[in-house]
């Protein structure tokens, strides 16, 4: 079987240690099959964060690397036809809803929870706006208040069932519904959210194998929910380990003294980076 993997960094700073570690398992796993493909994917679309430098110093770094990718980076800021069709299909499976919650408002609603489970992004939304009524709802959209629309996902899970998803690290996992809450999909500020539009250009892309760090292992869970509803074939897994700092930190791209770009011009070779991330 052929592999298809991609390496998907968001343009808003320069690629660090981490970065480096995520392209060249992805690299390293397609070529571990005759024919296979390293894609780039450019997750741009949160413009107020992305600078057009950014594009071309992560492709810099790449060739620095000695890395090279199958065809033009996919731009998600050139995806959002794509992105509002399964949008629009989660709204005719009747799995999303309005919710109409400020961060502030949503804070202080966790906090009255103090025995709420936490997920992989903090306490799951509390469901407010999911209980409201379809007239509220529909007064509220009509009157123009801004609104984002949420996964319900125990209406998600009734429709797809019992799930599993497999990774080559950790073996095949059970879906758990739950885990994330009720996550965004959509809002004002950047269109689709992160977990809708992955799934939506993974499929696109024909990606077989996600590769990603293994901090994402939780969001998983929500993408193979996300994949069965639209119809998805769902790729396998490796959720490799992080690079972290120093401190046992994971690094962020605020270590700029680890970019790729500090240390080439530090008179690191592409072989001293590579040693250190293996």
């Amino acid at each position: 079987m052929s592999i298809r993997t991609r390496f998907a960094p968001s343009p808003t700073g320069r690629l660090h240690l981490g970065h480096a570690l995520a392209a060249v398992v992805a690299r390293d796993l397609a070529a571990s099959v005759p024919g296979g493909a390293f894609l780039l994917r450019f997750e741009d679309i949160d413009a107020s964060r992305v600078r057009p430098e950014w594009f071309i110093g992560i492709e810099e770094d790449l060739r620095w690397l000695g890395l090279q990718w199958h065809g033009e980076p996919l731009r998600q800021s050139m995806r959002g036809a794509a992105y509002q069709a399964a949008l629009d299909a989660l709204h005719t499976l009747g799995v999303l809803y309005p919710c109409f919650c400020t961060r502030g408002e949503i804070r202080r609603e966790t906090e009255r929870m103090p025995a709420a489970p936490h997920g992989d992004e903090g306490p799951p939304y509390p469901g407010t706006c999911r209980r409201l009524p379809t007239a509220e709802r529909a007064d509220k959209i009509a009157s123009g208040v801004a609104h984002a629309w949420r996964l319900d996902v125990r209406a998600a899970a009734a429709i797809t069932g019992p799930l599993q998803f497999t990774d080559l690290r950790f073996g095949t996992i059970e879906v758990d519904p739950l885990r994330s809450g009720d996550v965004v999909l959509a809002r004002k500020d950047v269109g689709v959210a992160y977990h809708l539009a992955v799934v939506v250009d993974d499929a696109f892309q024909s990606i077989t194998h996600v590769t990603r760090g293994e901090d994402l292992l939780g969001a998983t869970h929500i993408h193979r929910l996300l994949q069965a509803l639209l119809g998805c074939e769902p790729p396998v897994w490796l959720h490799h380990r992080l690079v972290c700092d120093d401190h046992g930190n994971r690094l962020a791209k605020r270590h700029d003294a680890l970019s790729l770009r500090a240390l080439r011009e530090s008179g690191a070779t592409p072989e001293d980076v590579l040693r250190r991330i293996r």
